[in-house]
């Protein structure tokens, strides 16, 4: 029986990776440890997975040395997810940004490094954000590092620590960098899930800026199929490499608004524009031919059929979502002074 340690299992794409693997491979044994801030929900995992002898549930942070050594020390496979990672929170409190997504993958790398024997596959979870706004059309692996927000910087910092253990350690390693990831059980402070649920709700949708602003949308089972491909493939094709995850298609933040508003019958016109955030990338398209080389993956779910699933499930989930609207009533001050809405 193989043993996956995931961090940040209870997280949107930590637990869709662990309910699948979890129903994909029957002879594995699970850890998660999530430290269940905010974002870490444990509903998102099913009561059958939590009392399953299969499965085990650590409460406790990325940074309990103590705690990551010894989870790390049983575990075949380890997949990084647990991070900080909303864009408007790291405008006005930054460190534990550091803290967790910096600090805390120093101390999986390093439990990683200390038990590579036993260790078969790393895998840490990235983001697309470390690029910045695109300079070239597709963005590919070897795109230049130019994080514009204090989030984008603590997870560009992240993705080259675990580089450099890649490269002087040579631990059994690979980085995902996964474009912009929606689907079910996503926070509602992430832009797709507050579009559908301000919607279910007749309340205005509220873009930043124009709306032109485009990104390259990935249905997070796409993703979780990615990385389970980065976690079984073959050392010599993907040990010490850096892969996108993404669809290689461009959609405006103004587009995906709009296709929410047509699944859901309501008006085109009950759009609301508010400032636009510091450090927001303009432009992202995923170049995903390394992906298909290595991984032999590609997106199998298109936007209209992601997004139009994705209503669905908080259409008939709305106790899940409803109790994180108070936060939409929580103002923060942004770096020129002026205030905005969480």
């Amino acid at each position: 029986m193989k043993t996956l340690l995931v961090t940040g299992g209870a997280g949107f794409m930590g637990s869709d990776f662990v309910r699948t693997m979890f129903e994909k491979h029957e002879d594995w044994h699970i850890i998660v440890l999530d430290a269940l801030t905010y974002a870490g929900n444990p509903e998102n995992i099913p009561q059958e997975i939590k009392e399953s002898p299969r499965f085990e549930f650590w409460y406790g942070d990325v940074n309990d040395l103590h705690l990551v050594n010894e989870l790390v020390s049983r575990s075949d496979y380890v997949v990084h997810y647990a991070a900080e990672t909303h864009v408007s929170r790291s405008l006005y409190n930054d460190r534990v940004f550091f803290t967790t997504d910096v600090l805390g993958t120093q101390s999986v790398v390093s439990a990683v490094y200390r038990w590579a024997k036993r260790v078969e596959r790393f895998v840490h979870i990235s983001t697309s954000e470390v690029y910045g706004s695109a300079l070239a059309e597709p963005m590919n692996e070897d795109h230049p590092l130019m994080p514009t927000t204090p989030y984008a910087a603590a997870k560009c910092g992240a993705d080259r620590l675990v580089w450099s253990y890649l490269v002087s350690y040579g631990i059994p390693g690979v980085i995902i960098r996964p474009f912009n990831n929606y689907g079910p059980y996503q926070h509602l402070e992430k832009l797709v899930p507050r579009l559908i649920t301000s919607a279910l709700m007749d309340e205005p949708l509220t873009i930043f800026g124009t709306g032109e602003a485009s990104r390259d949308w990935l249905f997070v089972e796409d993703t979780t199929r990615g990385v389970e491909a980065a976690l079984l493939a073959p050392a010599e094709k993907v040990v010490g490499q850096v892969i996108n995850l993404g669809t290689g298609r461009a959609t405006s933040v103004r587009e995906i608004a709009l296709a929410v508003l047509r699944i859901l019958g309501k008006p085109a016109d009950s759009l609301k524009h508010m400032k636009e955030r510091p450090g927001d990338v303009q432009r992202h398209i995923a170049g995903i031919a390394k992906a298909k080389e290595l991984l032999d993956w590609e997106p199998k779910v298109s936007l209209e059929e992601g997004l139009a699933r994705t209503v669905q499930w908080y259409k008939e989930n709305e106790k899940w979502w409803r109790p994180q609207l108070w936060m939409r009533s929580v103002k923060i001050r942004l770096p020129d002074g002026s205030v905005a809405y969480y």
